[in-house]
């Protein structure tokens, strides 16, 4: 396998500082990995050793206010997320890349592509893995969403005690480990807690609006690259039919993979069999 190259920073025109990770051959088809709320780049380690190992050169980055990126107090929002994606893949000069994100990440990815990466020739395809668009809250244009009341909890929990907060969703409805019988993995509670802390209270609080009242049917019926859209049916975070299948129907060339029982953090539980079918996607 080939070494990771050293980990670096990009500015944003905004003048934050964002992490990123990019290994392997800058000859290789670059995929870009974009993680979910309130985690960072290292939620994608399963794919991004995966598929260096399959010769792939491999970015992720740190959202702002997220992992090692800087803790600003503003552009917390999807706006911001896409364009932070945008200075990455043009400061590498990604061309040809695949953009994949998970939950938050798949919004950001959404954002990212639409808005971005088709007008500049950037992207080849793209994958959607529980991800957020179109809305999360229910609207009258989406009525099947969740109730307004459901993210006021959110952050209520988050500002009353954040550390706690976050321990109860890792051992509980991200992972499935509150359905009986679940396989519990303390290092993937841990590991999930320990990239939450990591980052900005102020970031998680706002980006809790940044993924559930961001509308992006526009961005999804824009998207004209080929879009694989992977979702468990037993997701308690992001629920599939108001997600994934209306992500398919809204994107003019996708296609659509329900997981039975995979839940919302499939990409960690699951990681073999959505490597595997990312791959396939890729080489089709």
């Amino acid at each position: 396998m080939p070494s990771p190259a050293p980990s670096s920073f990009v500015t944003t025109t905004d003048g934050v500082d964002i992490f990123y990770k990019d290994w392997g051959s800058k000859d290789a088809q670059p995929i870009m990995f974009h993680h979910g709320w309130p985690l960072s780049s290292d939620d994608w380690d399963a794919q991004m050793l995966f598929f260096l190992d399959k010769g792939y050169r491999v970015v992720a980055h740190d959202r702002r206010g997220h992992g090692r990126s800087q803790q600003v107090d503003f552009g917390h929002d999807m706006d911001h997320y896409a364009a932070d994606a945008a200075a990455v893949a043009e400061h590498l000069d990604l061309r040809n890349a695949v953009h994949i994100g998970h939950s938050t990440g798949g919004g950001e990815v959404a954002a990212y592509v639409a808005r971005f990466g088709i007008a500049q020739g950037r992207v080849d395809r793209a994958v959607l893995v529980s991800a957020v668009p179109p809305i999360m809250v229910k609207t009258d244009r989406y009525p099947g969403g969740l109730p307004i009341d459901v993210f006021d909890g959110f952050r209520e929990s988050l500002a009353k005690n954040r550390a706690q907060f976050f321990r109860d969703v890792a051992s509980g409805p991200f992972y499935g480990y509150n359905r009986e019988d679940a396989d519990v993995k303390q290092g993937v509670v841990d590991n999930w807690w320990r990239q939450g802390m990591m980052g900005s209270a102020l970031a998680h609080y706002h980006g809790i609006k940044a993924f559930s009242e961001t509308d992006q049917t526009d961005d999804l019926k824009a998207i004209s690259v080929p879009t694989l859209v992977l979702h468990g049916d037993d997701d308690q975070v992001v629920p599939y039919k108001n997600a994934g299948v209306l992500q398919a129907e809204l994107l003019p060339n996708a296609t659509l993979k329900i997981y039975e029982d995979f839940p919302h953090g499939m990409l960690t539980t699951n990681a073999e069999e959505l490597n595997a079918d990312i791959l396939a996607f890729l080489q089709s």
